[in-house]
């Protein structure tokens, strides 16, 4: 779960990164995390990123109780021709309203054009398109998760 972004941190940051003629600012509190970066262009680009929960201290085990951590392989979507990839950056919502089921499920049959989720940016919420046609077989975000663009949320295959 992640908390709402609040633009008047990063727009404050913004005008520090700005006015000092910064090319870097990193911001940081129990509940975010951001920086912004000055591109070639010279525009601003923000990249919220929510703080981890501090772990808890690990249990005594005894041990028979012990297991080798199993990592999960973590597989980069970003080059998928299947890979439904954000337009914008911005909060990406998997469904209309929180009492609304989701635009697509996985095992989904979709068609080209379908609305698969909507990305909020500046208090507007614009809506993404399939860009092909098939089946849903992954879902790659949570609703509410701040989404950068170009980064993929849905792969359909």
């Amino acid at each position: 779960m992640s908390n709402p972004i609040d633009t008047k941190i990063i727009s404050k940051l913004a005008e520090i990164l700005d006015k000092n003629q910064l090319t870097g600012l990193n911001y940081e509190d129990e509940n975010c995390k951001i920086s912004l970066v000055r591109e070639n262009g010279g525009a601003v680009v923000p990249a919220y990123v929510p703080a981890m929960p501090q772990p808890a201290a690990p249990a005594v085990q005894t041990p028979a109780a012990v297991e080798e951590p199993k990592e999960e392989a973590t597989v980069d979507y970003s080059n998928d021709p299947n890979a439904v990839k954000s337009p914008m950056v911005g909060v990406v919502y998997l469904a209309s309203n929180p009492n609304s089921p989701n635009y697509v499920n996985v095992g989904d049959t979709i068609a080209a054009g379908d609305t698969v989720c909507l990305i909020e940016a500046m208090k507007t919420f614009n809506p993404v398109k399939a860009h092909k046609g098939g089946k849903v077989t992954k879902i790659l975000v949570e609703s509410g998760d701040p989404i950068e663009y170009g980064a993929p949320l849905i792969i359909i295959e």
